[in-house]
């Protein structure tokens, strides 16, 4: 990796570029619409919906430091919870067909100030798994993050052992830089780290090949895809 520096004026040794110092704004109850569904806020209505959508499927929470739940009543306490909470911002993905709730995912360890943020706590139930959908979702937070809230570092964290999370992360095109080893104890089990990032000098080409891959004639009638979102963008298989 090349570091991009310039030369500090009074030493010259060489130091990061300038930039823009405003802060990006925090997430808020923006409604993001595609064309396969949208992403809105997670509220305890939604619910029901998740619950029927994400019971008896316990793999979904291995990874997570919440979950499995025993019924709907305690799922629906944690639902109220995450929906109260600022950090991490937690979002639902609606499907557009049925109009009911198949997964979350969440805006986190948002820091305005260094236009930072992450996205995580995603809970994708088999409805939403391997779906358009699922992509367009993705797309439209990248999106919500880079050019309507201001960030300019937009990242992906998860187990380093989670391999279907890191295969996620570089479909969408996020780059891998690296593991923190021993960065967390989860359900009393040591967590290795995998570190993923898109810059907002990369959107621009990662928003073109998603624009590209969710375009209806990408898909054939059957609905399956004619190119690969990693073809798309140029990225080796």
């Amino acid at each position: 990796m090349t570091l991009v520096n310039e030369p500090d004026p009074a030493t010259g040794l060489p130091v990061g570029k300038l930039v823009n110092t405003w802060p990006a704004s925090r997430p808020g109850e923006a409604k993001l619409m595609g064309r396969f569904g949208h992403v809105e806020k997670l509220e305890e209505r939604h619910a029901a919906a998740l619950w029927e959508a994400v019971r008896g499927h316990d793999a979904l929470w291995v990874y997570m430091n919440y979950g499995p739940f025993a019924d709907e009543a305690a799922f629906t306490a944690w639902v109220r919870e995450r929906a109260a909470l600022e950090d991490p911002y937690s979002y639902v993905v609606v499907d557009g067909d049925s109009d009911r709730a198949v997964g979350i995912a969440a805006l986190m360890e948002i820091r305005p100030v260094m236009r930072v943020i992450e996205v995580g706590h995603i809970v994708y139930s088999p409805a939403l798994q391997r779906t358009p959908l699922g992509t367009e979702a993705q797309f439209l937070l990248a999106r919500y993050a880079f050019e309507s809230l201001g960030y300019r570092r937009y990242e992906w964290k998860c187990n380093a052992l989670n391999a279907a999370s890191r295969r996620a992360a570089e479909r969408y095109g996020f780059t891998f830089e690296g593991i923190f080893r021993q960065h967390q104890i989860i359900r009393g089990r040591n967590r290795d780290t995998a570190w993923f990032s898109i810059l907002d000098s990369e959107w621009p080409a990662r928003k073109r090949a998603f624009e590209r891959w969710l375009s209806a004639d990408n898909f054939t009638a059957e609905g399956k895809q004619k190119q690969s979102l990693a073809a798309l963008r140029g990225a080796p298989r």
